[in-house]
């Protein structure tokens, strides 16, 4: 068959049986293989729907330019539909993300701007906030935005959703998939449901990422947001793509299971494939042991391909020294939390509460920092490091509110970040950082805790 363009060839993807991860588990596990786009992802189907819809719309106009904020592969795709109908890419990407993705967006001729990572949404650093930006200054420009643009699941319910049922006879007990933007989650899942209202979908979220638990408590939690090094999955933020009525339950998956996964996928199945699919298997298998039954079928959605990660996930050096292989084995931070016995040795002060009385605090404890609360959320911090130098300005400091002098709150890390992690974290700007536990108790970690595992 002859294709007239590249985007032609989008969808009809392979299912493929899982046989040696799957050993010992009831029922039967499938992937559905979605680098065999041909921008090896799974991205590149809302991609292409986006666009047509845009045209259809009158908002892409042609010689226009496609502005985006992308974790790498939309932004493929993009590329991929710009290149076959006649339109500019610029792409605005978090520094996180491979160096992979960044030179492959390069090569298919789009513009790639890097920006930080650790920055609110709305921060106008953001990649978000500088797409955004972009897209007022350029004339005859399109900004997508994956994240609230329902074209993205309307993709994967015209065509993920439809394959799946077609590919397994329409025996499909349970769907797997990993939840960013939630367009392959939701789409697929929302006609998988359609077809079997009584069909189980399980989504799979990251440390650092405020999905689980709002979909459990319908509460957004900020102080569930911090810095993971997983690329492509899970949000600090609520996409408008996201529908939790179509997810039954989510699974979280740290970023070294992740990882690891991702590595055994290709090397027990021969499926190279990125981080997020290593993410959804190592979720996916662990719902499937407690939960599959014999006749049970499920389905696994494969998002990328691990050449996205070869400097990363497929580096034996970068997943040593990140304490993801265990011929190099850091202590993380909640090991360091174990290893105090049950003992908390978190102190907090109110941002109600007078100087004076933080003062009090610190030196009747011996620390040198302390969170700042209001409403039991960590507003701020104060040290006395800070507390000096403003005392030296401002003698009668010591009366005043804590709220009216604090600095900013110290940042949650997740608990199994790895030493090298935390004291990349930890400088003179921020002497600790903050861990909840599975049982939702704070717990502090200052450069002195990690300089003490690290030699011990």
């Amino acid at each position: 068959m002859i294709y007239n363009s590249i985007i032609e060839t989008i969808g009809n993807t392979p299912m493929v049986k899982l046989n040696k991860m799957t050993k010992g588990i009831a029922g039967t596990i499938l992937a559905k293989v979605e680098y065999f786009n041909p921008g090896n992802s799974t991205k590149d189907r809302m991609a292409l729907k986006m666009v047509e819809d845009a045209e259809k719309a009158g908002l892409l106009k042609p010689g226009g330019t496609i502005i985006e904020g992308t974790s790498g592969n939309t932004g493929m795709g993009l590329a991929l539909a710009a290149a076959a109908k006649g339109y500019r890419c610029i792409f605005t990407m978090a520094d996180k993300q491979s160096q992979e993705k960044i030179n492959i967006l390069k090569s298919v001729g789009a513009e790639v701007i890097v920006c930080p990572t650790n920055v609110a949404p709305d921060d106008p650093r953001s990649y978000y906030s500088i797409a955004r930006k972009l897209n007022k200054e350029i004339a005859n420009s399109f900004y997508p935005n994956q994240y609230d643009n329902l074209s993205n699941t309307a993709a994967h319910y015209e065509t993920t959703g439809p394959e799946i049922w077609k590919q397994t006879e329409g025996k499909i007990t349970h769907y797997v998939a990993t939840v960013g933007t939630g367009g392959s989650m939701c789409g697929t899942a929302k006609y998988l449901k359609e077809q079997n209202p009584k069909l189980v979908t399980v989504g799979i979220d990251t440390y650092g990422s405020v999905f689980k638990k709002y979909k459990e408590t319908g509460i957004f939690d900020e102080n569930e947001i911090y810095p993971y090094l997983t690329e492509g999955f899970g949000e600090d933020i609520l996409p408008k793509n996201v529908n939790f009525d179509v997810i039954d339950h989510f699974i979280k998956v740290t970023d070294k299971d992740g990882a690891i996964g991702a590595r055994r996928l290709s090397r027990e199945e021969g499926l190279f494939v990125g981080w997020s699919s290593g993410s959804a298997i190592h979720g996916a298998l662990e719902y499937a042991r407690e939960h599959l039954k014999k006749d049970d079928m499920m389905v696994i959605l494969l998002p990328d391909h691990g050449t996205r990660y070869l400097a990363k996930v497929y580096n034996d050096q970068w997943m040593k020294d990140h304490g993801f292989l265990e011929t190099r084995s850091f202590g993380s931070a909640r090991e360091i939390i174990a290893s105090r016995n049950g003992k908390n040795s978190l102190y907090t002060v109110s941002k109600n509460s007078k100087v004076g009385d933080a003062i009090l605090v610190m030196n009747r404890e011996g620390i040198d920092q302390i969170p700042v609360t209001e409403n039991e959320n960590f507003v701020g911090s104060v040290s006395s490091s800070s507390l000096l130098e403003k005392i030296i300005q401002d003698p009668q400091l010591q009366t005043k509110q804590v709220g009216d002098i604090m600095d900013k709150p110290m940042q949650f890390v997740a608990p199994d970040s790895t030493l090298d992690v935390l004291s990349s974290l930890l400088n003179k700007d921020n002497k600790a950082v903050l861990v909840r536990d599975a049982q939702e108790k704070v717990h502090i970690i200052t450069q002195h805790d990690v300089l003490k595992a690290m030699t011990s």
